[in-house]
């Protein structure tokens, strides 16, 4: 695997996929920086190196040309963050661009503006590809977030780098993680799924029972296990087209020696509201009219002890309605414990959109060993799939 390690970048054009898909207000100014912090430490290697850095991203999903998607509004932010002066130019392949970068010199930074403003880059068009490959010396892909997409910038590009392509520090963090988690990691391993359906994650279940010793589920998807296996789960969500799938996992569970953890109460709600009322039950007999929307204190001491007793832990996705603060204390309770056994030397591993807006929200990100920038690329790696972006640099 080659890393921006094997390169002195001395004199040299950087072209780097970075993944500035980042949130703006209304008034253009970045909300959450997190990707662009993510990006600074391969930025400042090889700028540190002598090398020059040309960075190119998509930002939303833009139609054509649209302003209000120009990474011209993130050039400052950027600037900012990285410390180092920053020169941005309105297009990514043509003259202006290529002159552009012709110019570059060593210690400087260039914005590419946004990829996406050419429908070339997302139907991986090989001529696109190759105006982008002639602005750098040597490409790296450093944009985990965008590594599931055979894209111009993240895939098709490097067959024009065979010898002088290579993973961004955060891209290598990445892959070394889930590695971790998937591969090499200590005993006992321990995977949290939560979220509301066991069809957005039978690929990823399917997939992890070799690997784990232990699976706790919670969420909305805690109910079409429940309910399968003649439990009562009121007006709870669940996926009655997807009960014999879940009484199928459990079985496979039991013959690989893997431990299914499930709720054994829950805290039910008259409403899907923040305000409604509530009461703690037994995880199999929901009332009718109530709805489970957390975990119940039993249950949260059971998944606490657990997490203590692994080494080695995925968290994707939450125990609760968490966005609402009657039913956030499952997922804090969660976080809390995955926190403790990362304290007790545990490598913890946090990944998927809504597990990491958890992490986020409840301070948690620098409690745990890793979490990752990138949501579908995350899903698909562990649902076993090789990552196009990945599979590129290896070639």
């Amino acid at each position: 695997m080659k890393t921006l390690n094997d390169f002195n970048f001395k004199n040299k054009k950087a072209l780097i996929r970075v993944d500035f898909n980042v949130p703006l207000d209304a008034d253009f100014k970045v909300t959450d920086a997190t990707r662009i912090q993510a990006a600074k430490p391969t930025i400042i290697k090889i700028l540190e190196d002598g090398g020059s850095c040309i960075l190119m991203s998509h930002l939303g999903r833009p139609k054509g040309v649209e302003d209000q998607f120009s990474l011209k509004h993130i050039a400052n932010k950027v600037e900012d963050i990285i410390g180092v002066e920053t020169q941005f130019v309105s297009n990514c392949i043509g003259e202006e661009a290529e002159r552009a970068a012709a110019n570059l010199e060593p210690g400087k930074i260039l914005i590419l503006e946004n990829l996406r403003f050419h429908e070339e880059e997302t139907k991986g068009d090989v001529a696109f590809a190759e105006k982008l490959a002639k602005l750098g010396d040597i490409y790296v892909n450093d944009a985990f977030g965008t590594a599931h997409r055979a894209h111009a910038s993240t895939t098709v590009i490097a067959q024009f780098f065979p010898e002088k392509k290579c993973f961004g520090y955060l891209l290598e963090k990445e892959i070394k993680s889930i590695d971790k988690v998937m591969k090499t990691g200590e005993k006992p391993v321990l995977a949290v799924l939560g979220g509301a359906k066991v069809s957005s994650k039978i690929t990823i279940i399917e997939n992890i029972l070799d690997k784990v010793d232990h699976l706790i589920i919670g969420g909305g998807m805690t109910f079409t296990f429940i309910k399968a296996q003649g439990g009562s789960v009121g007006d709870s969500i669940c996926e009655d087209d997807k009960m014999e799938l879940a009484l199928e996992i459990l079985k496979q569970a039991k013959a690989k020696n893997v431990q299914i953890h499930l709720p054994v109460d829950v805290l039910a709600a008259n409403a899907f509201s923040n305000d409604a009322e509530t009461q703690v039950v037994d995880v199999t007999k929901i009332p009718d009219g109530w709805q489970g929307l957390d975990a119940g204190p039993k249950s949260i001491a059971m998944f606490h002890d657990v997490v203590l007793q692994c080494k080695t832990i995925l968290w994707n996705g939450p125990l609760g309605v968490f966005e609402m603060e009657s039913f956030a204390k499952g997922t804090i309770a969660l976080g809390d414990a995955i926190a403790e056994a990362t304290k007790n030397g545990a490598f913890s591993l946090v990944g998927g959109g809504d597990s990491v807006a958890a992490v986020k929200q409840f301070g948690f990100e620098d409690k745990v060993s890793y979490v990752s920038t990138g949501g579908g690329a995350m899903l698909e790696s562990l649902e076993g799939k090789t990552l196009p972006g990945i599979a590129a640099i290896l070639k």
